[in-house]
């Protein structure tokens, strides 16, 4: 625990990180529980609190969202940029994202599809948001921009390493793999990876490459239908499994 301790206040604390810290862990924080609550009004447990209503209007957790986001955002700029308020300010606002971007998808179509396929847009938003503040909370340098010193054969291998890694991230992306295209460029490693794999049967690598490359298109396609089932069981187990009915009646929350 005193490791802990001590590593947090080297890394984060000193740093002056903890407010960005915080901000992350109230938007992951408030994405779990709301996402917990509707999957719990969903399956009608009887001893959860069912949705918040003004009169007949039904008032969807964005809206306390935004209300806390205008909050702590008004308050951080006029009342104290100092410990510990910018520290609850930060938390705050994650925590008012978080209601935010779990209901992404229907300010996204202007309608309810909470639970229906388009809904998965929201936990896209989510981990998007995730990843770009753990990237700037982690100081990452795109595409390996900072493994480099200013010396002459320094400044070539950073021409080197930059260009690879460029290379890399595109055509990972060609290949239609856009989270991992994504992810390559902070961590290059991942483009090397996307690039030497079977492309998705869809994307535009697949269309000039494999035309003429019967055999490989099939191993593309049943790869694909391989990954669709395993990132279908990974949402649903985490945000629950898209139903029609449930979209219709309303989104809890």
């Amino acid at each position: 625990m005193g490791w802990f301790v001590e590593r947090y206040q080297e890394q984060i604390v000193d740093p002056g990180k903890q407010p960005l810290f915080l901000l992350l862990v109230g938007l992951i924080g408030s994405f779990l529980f709301i996402r917990t609550s509707t999957r719990l009004i969903r399956a009608n447990v009887s001893w959860w609190p069912g949705n918040v209503s003004a009169g007949n209007v039904h008032l969807h957790h964005e809206f306390f969202g935004i209300i806390v986001m205008l909050v702590c955002g008004v308050l951080s700029f006029w009342y104290s940029t100092e410990a510990p308020w910018r520290d609850l300010f930060a938390f705050g606002f994650g925590v008012g994202a978080g209601l935010v971007l779990d209901e992404f998808a229907l300010l996204m179509h202007l309608k309810d599809v909470y639970w229906d396929k388009e809904g998965r847009s929201s936990l896209t938003a989510v981990v998007l948001a995730t990843a770009a503040t753990l990237v700037i909370l982690l100081g990452v340098i795109p595409f390996g921009i900072g493994d480099s010193n200013n010396q002459e054969s320094g400044r070539w291998g950073l021409v080197i390493t930059v260009a690879l890694n460029l290379v890399g991230t595109v055509i990972t992306a060609f290949k239609g793999k856009t989270w991992l295209a994504l992810l390559s460029i902070v961590f290059p490693l991942a483009g090397l990876f996307g690039a030497i794999r079977l492309s998705r049967p869809a994307s535009p690598w697949a269309r000039w490459r494999y035309d003429k490359n019967p055999k490989k298109f099939e191993r593309a396609v049943a790869r694909e239908a391989r990954w669709s089932r395993r990132r279908r069981r990974t949402y649903n187990f985490i945000a629950g499994a898209p139903t029609r009915r449930a979209a219709r009646s309303g989104p809890p929350g």
